[in-house]
């Protein structure tokens, strides 16, 4: 079988792809534009399409007959369309859990610096303010331990729970949002809407699905009220933006911590770039670069030549 991989930028420099064994031909592109004309043609005789980066929708899927598998470089699926790859016959498979060490490793880079105003204290240096002004007037955003805090996390696979045992290294109280408005499975999970109000901090790690796209909204943020710093590490829509930057803005939280965003790259007219013109401390962005570490990498591409040679051997 022949394999396209379109989008080789998707991995860090340095890391090797080579060719999975069972594939018969492989051809790889350093990077290919959102367009559906180009996919087309890159991927016209192609019976495994590798991608991580683009958007795969049924124009795509539908113009493409050898098409058997789609093997995703991510562990979200929301870039492709399910519907027309089950009315084609085409497999769709992702990357679960390659970034189970680094994603949680980055959400407690970010929970840190908005705890600890981080990033709001490195400008005070660099910016000649600390000189200025002295340490005791630019004090003004203390420090949170984490220590004896309740953590609250939403979306319990392998990433959550590698959250829940750190958190417990750092001594805090974990628990388990249930799904919403479901009664919680055992005993390890909690009311949904008891996590919102118990927690000190919130931690997103759910997938994107209809059921929670802006989860996080006008509604649920109300039921936070020991107004808590939210972080995001799941998918930009999980969170209503406008409503997060109106609950910042009238300290309904503490602050807020995200890796994604709604659009990305960053659109210019998103709503939660008011929060960095406005410099607050507990507001700290990163550019989806949770999985981003060399050791997820690596261990992303063994995934993928794993399945797509299991795929092989299976297929009839």
């Amino acid at each position: 079988m022949k394999a396209v991989l379109l989008d080789e930028v998707r991995f860090l420099e340095g890391i090797e792809l080579p060719k999975p064994e069972r594939v018969s031909e492989y051809v790889t592109f350093e990077s290919t534009s959102q367009d559906n004309k180009t996919i087309i043609e890159r991927c016209q005789d192609a019976d495994i399409m590798i991608s991580g980066s683009l958007r795969i929708e049924r124009e795509v899927i539908e113009a493409l007959p050898n098409l058997k598998l789609i093997q995703l470089t991510s562990s979200g699926m929301n870039t492709v369309d399910h519907e027309a790859c089950k009315d084609n016959n085409v497999e769709l498979y992702n990357a679960a859990a390659f970034a189970s060490k680094a994603v949680p490793e980055h959400t407690f880079m970010l929970m840190l610096n908005a705890l600890r105003a981080g990033v709001h204290y490195h400008h005070k240096v660099i910016d000649g303010n600390w000189r200025e002004a002295g340490s005791a007037e630019i004090n003004q955003a203390p420090m949170i331990d984490m220590e004896e805090q309740t953590l609250g996390i939403i979306g319990v696979g392998t990433v959550g729970k590698r959250v829940s045992e750190i958190a417990q290294a750092f001594g805090m109280t974990v628990l388990w949002a249930e799904h919403q408005g479901k009664t919680p499975r055992n005993e390890d999970y909690t009311d949904f809407d008891t996590v919102l109000a118990a927690s000190d901090i919130i931690s997103l790690h759910c997938p994107l699905t209809e059921q929670t796209k802006h989860l996080i909204n006008k509604d649920t943020l109300a039921k936070m009220s020991k107004k808590p710093l939210v972080v995001n590490v799941a998918r930009g829509a999980v969170v209503d933006s406008k409503a997060m930057v109106q609950a910042v803005q009238n300290n309904q939280v503490l602050g807020y911590a995200t890796d994604v965003f709604e659009k990305e790259p960053i659109a210019k007219d998103d709503p939660l770039l008011k929060l960095v013109e406005q410099q607050h401390p507990r507001v700290i962005f990163s550019p989806h670069v949770a999985s981003g570490s060399k050791n997820a990498h690596h261990k992303l591409w063994e995934i993928v030549q794993e399945q797509i040679n299991e795929f092989i051997d299976n297929y009839k």
